[in-house]
């Protein structure tokens, strides 16, 4: 038995559609992904912390939720939009259903809405803060939602952020593998399971840890995690950084790859409706190769006026904004976007490859 719910955005507009998972009323950021599979990775991605999540696609929850495609310890995202949900899910895998998973951790959604026309309306005027209800009338909604901090007035990593200092896994502790130290600023697991299985003790450190504190772990090189926000809500993280570079080499991913960029002088921005998707064609001007990428980011680097050193090394083929950075003197280099790919493309674990060759070489 359907239960009528509401979609209601900052400008007043409202969509109508069946609520499914948690019946709470949820308040968010509204932005859309593109990627064809890999919803369940969206929805434990922590850099969709504080935002509500559209898939383009129309059919969500037809391979059911497993255990194995997680990125983080719980559902990050604050609601989920959804042209259809599946409720009979077909795959071997599949434990449960997308409504049961939704509920079970008091996640709403809202299915049977026009996505194509709130893609196309975001597209032309940007994301939006909305709200998904069944609780309150839409005008009582919006009256809510305009009581509610803005999305970019949030520091959203200091929520997420582990809390202690851990080893990634607790079997390796051979003394001869070089240590990989990521600060947390909204890991996703397949960063460490990739830079694990290629033979690195991976250490997984707070986004509030200090330079000295990171330095003292030892590290052979270290990684800047991709995670939510506008980047210039997180100045701790700016001063840390700055007090890295030079002494090992870093590499930094999605917001990572932003907070370097800030460390070194240079300016963010936010993106009318940013990139979120598994095909997004990135140029490596080093190699002058295309890559596929997948992506989820609200900003991104002002590629004018860029500091001393540092210098572009990819840029979007879709707007031509940056989406790497390599230093001329320190053994730095970012991304935009995501190499461990989850969901999207596999064809860019060649970063870490890079990476770790800077990490030998020193």
């Amino acid at each position: 038995m359907s239960t009528r719910a509401y979609l209601v955005l900052e400008d007043g507009t409202v969509f109508e559609g069946e609520g499914f998972g948690s019946d709470a009323t949820s308040f968010g950021e509204l932005v859309f992904n593109t990627s064809m599979t890999g919803y369940q990775e969206m929805l434990t991605d922590p850099s969709y912390t504080g935002q509500i999540v559209m898939p383009t696609y129309p059919i969500i929850g037809n391979y059911g939720i497993n255990l194995r495609d997680i990125e983080s310890n719980s559902i990050k995202v604050s609601g989920f939009v959804v042209r259809e949900h599946c409720i009979r899910p077909s795959n071997s895998l599949s434990q449960m259903t997308l409504n049961e998973y939704l509920s079970d951790s008091a996640i709403p959604g809202i299915a049977g809405v026009d996505t194509r026309a709130i893609t196309r309306k975001l597209r032309d005027k940007g994301v939006m803060m909305s709200v998904i209800t069944r609780e309150q009338s839409p005008t009582a909604a919006l009256k809510h939602l305009s009581d509610m901090p803005n999305y970019s007035e949030i520091d959203h990593v200091h929520g997420i952020s582990t809390k202690d200092i851990y080893q990634w896994n607790q079997a390796d502790h051979e003394s001869d593998k070089p240590t990989i130290v990521i600060s947390d600023y909204g890991v996703k697991y397949n960063i460490m399971r990739i830079i694990n299985g290629m033979g690195c003790r991976v250490i997984s450190v707070p986004a509030a840890a200090s330079a000295e504190s990171i330095i003292s772990l030892k590290p052979d090189g270290i990684i800047l995690s991709p995670g939510p926000g506008d980047p210039s809500t997180l100045d701790y993280v700016t001063d840390t950084t700055r007090g890295l570079i030079g002494k090992v080499p870093i590499l930094g991913i999605c917001l990572g790859h932003q907070v370097i960029a800030r460390a070194l002088g240079a300016e963010t921005f936010k993106l009318k409706f940013g990139h979120r998707g598994g095909n997004h064609p990135v140029k490596d001007l080093q190699t002058n190769r295309v890559h596929i990428t997948a992506q989820n980011h609200g900003y991104a680097v002002k590629q004018t006026n860029l500091p001393s050193g540092l210098e572009v090394s990819h840029i979007s083929l879709h707007d031509d904004t940056v989406e790497g950075l390599v230093h001329r003197e320190f053994p730095i280099m970012t991304i935009q976007y995501h190499s461990e790919a989850s969901p999207g493309p596999l064809d860019n674990v060649y970063v870490f490859d890079r990476f770790l060759d800077m990490v030998n070489n020193r």
